[in-house]
Parts: structure tokens; sequence; C-alpha cells
């Protein structure tokens, strides 16, 4: 996770990120102020339930409005797979920070390391695990497609990863395009929770729900204003016990009824945290702050 430097409402990306809106009566400083404080009770939600967090401090030049989000730039895979992604915003790029992929190698086992940057030039995108929702253990992606998430860039990652892209079309309740999959879906181990009001064609959603059910997983639909809440950008996670964890936002967590919680509750305990501010200005909730490492701990030589 990354510990906001210059947080703040960013014009480019708000052009297809229709959770983004400005807080006019909040000065730059009362921001900060608020997102520090949201961002550090988010950490210390997940380390009382001994989840482990690395934190990397932002850098405040050049100012990284979304840094808070490392998922879009940066992902691992089990194995010890990183790689670093082409960004649609340009404004969004400095965040790609050299020291950060530095310090996982330093201490972390990576085997492969692939920068896809280069796509950006020819206009072809791929933000990471918020275009990508990765089911590990059947290793398939599920994305769907936006000026964000190109097929070509999805195919040529999935290939040389050798996971299968399940893409398709997906719009929110004005029939515009969901810009990122991980705000309709999110995979657990057994379950999936995911919008499908959004599927824009009948055979793509029998086909991904067809799927997602002959993999194990317990389907949780929710609704297009669920989907305004952050209902699915929910990340499953474990702690040094292994047990399992649902994160997600308190708007998130409220916007649930009672059935979907007790459905989730199968599968592990929920961890709802308040980040009213970011998810407002940032257009992004608590799966977006959060990037998983696969990677394996290197075992330091000691005298």
């Amino acid at each position: 996770m990354v510990r906001p430097a210059a947080f703040g409402f960013n014009e480019e990306t708000s052009a297809d990120n229709r959770f983004q809106q400005k807080i006019s009566t909040l000065t730059h400083h009362k921001i900060q102020q608020t997102v520090l404080k949201e961002f550090d009770g988010f950490v210390e939600a997940m380390l009382r339930k001994g989840i482990e967090v690395i934190i990397i401090d932002d850098t405040a030049d050049p100012p990284k409005t979304d840094a808070i989000f490392p998922n879009n730039w940066f992902l691992t895979l089990p194995g010890g797979s990183l790689s670093v992604f082409p960004m649609f915003a340009p404004s969004r790029r400095p965040e790609k920070r050299d020291d950060i992929l530095q310090k996982l190698n330093n201490e972390f086992e990576v085997s492969r390391f692939t920068d896809w940057s280069e796509l950006e030039a020819e206009g072809f995108f791929l933000e990471g695990t918020g275009s990508m929702v990765m089911d590990h253990d059947n290793k398939i992606i599920y994305a769907c497609l936006s000026q964000r998430t190109h097929l070509s860039a999805i195919e040529k990652f999935s290939q040389i990863n050798d996971y299968r892209a399940i893409s398709f079309e997906a719009a929110d309740k004005n029939g515009k395009a969901i810009y990122h999959t991980n705000v309709m879906l999110c995979i657990g181990k057994e379950f999936a929770v995911i919008g499908d009001e959004c599927f824009t064609d009948e055979m793509e959603w029998i086909a991904v729900s067809q799927l997602l059910r002959s993999t194990g997983h317990e389907i949780i639909p929710i609704s297009h204003k669920q989907i305004s809440a952050f209902a699915g950008n929910m990340l499953q996670v474990r702690n040094y016990k292994e047990e399992q964890f649902l994160v997600m936002s308190k708007t998130a967590y409220d916007s649930l009824n009672k059935k979907q919680r007790s459905q989730l509750q199968e599968y592990n305990e929920l961890i709802p945290v308040n980040i009213p501010t970011i998810e407002t200005i940032g257009g992004g909730s608590a799966r977006c702050m959060m990037a998983e490492i696969f990677l394996e701990r290197k075992i330091m030589n000691r005298k």
C-alpha cells in the first residue's frame, strides 16, 4: 500500500471514472489530512487481524494524485512473476517507481520481470488488477473491455503467464462502459461478487457465470446501485495464520443486504474500512488501494 503525499482530484481520469467527485468545501490541506487518517485507519484494521502490510511512502515530487492506488501499475503472480503495466492517463505514469520494484526484487524471489509500458506509445492499455480480476487457482483472467483495458494487451499478458483470458463488454446504469473490471467483480476462493446487470451481451453473461460456477464459485450478484457504492471493489486476503478475510469499504459494506453479508461470511470474515474521502475524490475503493504480493520472501544469510 502506498501512503499518499499529494492526494487529489484527477481531472484527466475523471473523464471515464464516474466514481470521482470533487469536494469543493475542503481545502487541499484538509483533504490530505483526512485521507492520511483514512489510510492509516485502513492499515491498522488489517494489522489488528494479523494481515501483513508493506507500506511505501509516496514521493512528493512529482505530485501524484492517484499514487494511493498501486494495483493499477504493477502486479505479482504466484511463481515469481512481476509485471509493470501501460497506463491510460499520462498523469498516472509517474506512479511507476523503480525504487519500489527494486525493493520487491531485493526482498522477494522474482523469477520473471516484464514491463509492458512500451504499449503506451501504441495506445494499448492494461491497468493491472483494475483491468484484470484474476482467479489464480484456475489461472483465469476476467476482464471487461474499455479504453483502459485492451483485448490485445490482455491476450499478450495471458499468453506469457499461461493464463486463460475471458473478456466481455460491461456498462453502468447509464450505458457507459465500465472502466475497470474490479468495480463490478470480486473473486474469492469459493465465491464471486459480480454485477450481473452490467453485462451488455446475455450470452457473455451466461458464459462467465457458467465458468465461475464450474470452477467452484458461488455467485453473489450485486446491483448497479451497489456497484456505485463500491460493493464490487473488494479483495480477499489472508493473515499469517492462513485465515481468510474480505476487505471492503464501509460504504460497500453498508450497501450489502443481510443475505449478501451472510453469504460472504460463510467464506471469510468481513473487514469494512472507513475511506469515504478517498472513494469520493479518488474514485477508487479498498481493493484499488492494495497490490497483492504473491512472491516468496528471500531467505537472508545471517552471519
